[in-house]
């Protein structure tokens, strides 16, 4: 009886030795990815109220909140000439007294329900959106109508938002990233295009704004044929589709300007812009060109494209100057898809004493990027466009950014839940063939915000274009005061 027990216990051992073999894991490289799994969305669904206000609508149960957006298309593209900021200033005036209600009484009101209601502009579009708990969808509601339709515009709050922004236009002064990107503007665009424009408005602008000029823009624009409805959220369509057509459905049309403008000219060869910004400890870098809209037929090439390039952390940018050569703390690039086409810009703040090294290995990347993509890096670009994307439906706020990208650009239904499977369709001749469309390193605007005096020599030693000088003022104007309305 005991030796059958020591030959059980001898080939029990034997059997939990090769079990533990077997289940070693392989520590010889980082386990192999699977497929990145397509991301399936509830369905999107479209409604039109009474006035054929058009709702986009996205059930999100689970949280008992909702978001709701309004839409409007109209932005900074459509300040009137001289009025730049008139766009951005009348959508933050629209939280400033609503309906019967004060700025201070608007705002108990939403803090008290737990809600938050904001309003926005950027250069095409601009929205009202109010986020809440579902229990507190009727009042929520009745207070986004409130700020949507009936502003009041009051003329103490407009001082005050006046004196607020040319405060921030005198703080840019002191702003190498602002600066910069105010001259990358001007470089590409000119002084004739609207992207050629602070959204925020000059001095003389700001100080111009009346009540008059704020109420004249709203009553331009916001009109329901010129506007959506975004919802998404833990509701019932049928019946918040019933409460927005109370609150929404006498809304009346308008008669909405339609507004041309001219394609801007590419750049045609390399010109570098140094705006001198005395004892600045760093250097803000910015090479960029015209790039394309959103609606190019080689938006997902380009989107693996600059993956590699500046897009994310191992791209080869950061990789070069923040983790080879210490030269900053991050370098990127990017495509800024628009209506018309938006700007390719690399970038970065670099420390002044290497602003020229910095440059050079700008330069060697974007020449770089030009040649044929290896295989695995390819796949490495792919695989982080496509594992990532679905984060970007994790939220009610999330999920209604994206329906406003859509009905903005007019996208397809089905575009989220095809978007992983089109990234992975590029192939290695795509992302080629837009790099040699979209990218010339020969051809870029170069900026840079920095101490003239450090950085101009070594610079201008590199010989890899001729330099423009600048002052901050020929940039944002001179600083302006803001001690009143003069």
């Amino acid at each position: 009886m005991n030796r059958v027990k020591s030959v059980l216990a001898f080939v029990l051992i034997l059997a939990l030795g090769s079990l533990s073999a077997i289940s070693q894991p392989n520590r010889s490289g980082p386990p192999k990815l699977g497929p990145p799994p397509a991301l399936k969305l509830a369905d999107i669904q479209h409604f039109k109220l009474s006035n054929n206000l058009p709702v986009v609508l996205m059930e999100k149960h689970g949280v008992p909140v909702f978001q709701i957006n309004l839409l409007v298309r109209t932005g900074s593209v459509n300040d009137p000439q001289g009025k730049s900021g008139l766009a951005n200033l009348t959508a933050s005036m629209m939280e400033e007294g609503a309906g019967s209600r004060t700025s201070l009484e608007l705002a108990d009101a939403i803090d008290f329900l737990g809600a938050s209601i904001s309003a926005f502009s950027g250069m095409h579009t601009t929205h009202v959106s109010a986020r809440a708990p579902v229990s507190k969808l009727d009042s929520t509601l009745a207070l986004f109508r409130d700020v949507a339709l009936r502003p009041t515009f009051p003329s103490e709050e407009l001082e005050r938002a006046r004196k607020d922004r040319l405060t921030d236009l005198a703080q840019a002064h002191s702003e190498p990233s602002a600066i910069a990107s105010a001259m990358l503007s001007k470089t590409l665009y000119g002084n004739d295009h609207p992207y050629g424009h602070t959204a925020t408005g000059d001095e003389q602008s700001l100080r111009s704004f009346t009540v008059g000029d704020l109420q004249d823009y709203y009553k331009t624009y916001f009109h329901p044929n010129n506007a959506t409805l975004i919802v998404v959220g833990d509701v019932d369509p049928k019946t918040i589709i019933a409460k927005l057509n109370d609150l929404f459905g006498n809304w009346k049309d308008g008669d909405i300007p339609t507004h041309t403008y001219s394609d801007v000219p590419q750049v045609k060869q390399r010109q570098i812009f140094l705006v001198d910004k005395p004892d600045a400890a760093q250097s803000e870098i910015r090479i960029a060109r015209i790039g394309t809209t959103r609606a190019t037929p080689d938006y997902f090439a380009l989107q693996v494209l600059n993956t590699i390039l500046g897009g994310a952390f191992t791209s080869r940018l950061n990789m070069n100057l923040r983790e080879t050569h210490g030269y900053t703390y991050g370098a990127f690039s990017g495509f800024d898809y628009r209506p018309m086409p938006g700007p390719f810009v690399a970038r970065a703040a670099v420390q002044t004493n290497v602003t020229d090294k910095s440059l050079t290995e700008f330069m060697k990347e974007l020449n770089g990027i030009m040649q044929p993509i290896p295989a695995d890096e390819l796949d490495k670009a792919k695989n982080y466009l496509a594992l990532r994307y679905p984060e970007n439906f994790q939220t009610v706020a999330q999920i209604t950014n994206q329906l406003s990208d859509m009905v903005t650009y007019n996208l397809p239904d089905n575009y989220f839940n095809n978007y992983v499977q089109r990234v992975l369709a590029v192939s290695e001749k795509d992302v080629e063939n837009a790099a040699k469309k979209y990218l010339d390193p020969s051809a870029m605007d170069i900026i840079v915000v920095g101490d003239r005096k450090v950085v101009e020599k070594g610079i201008d030693s590199l010989g890899i274009a001729p330099i423009k000088n600048f002052s901050i003022d020929d940039v944002l104007g001179k600083a302006p005061t803001v001690e009143g309305n003069k």
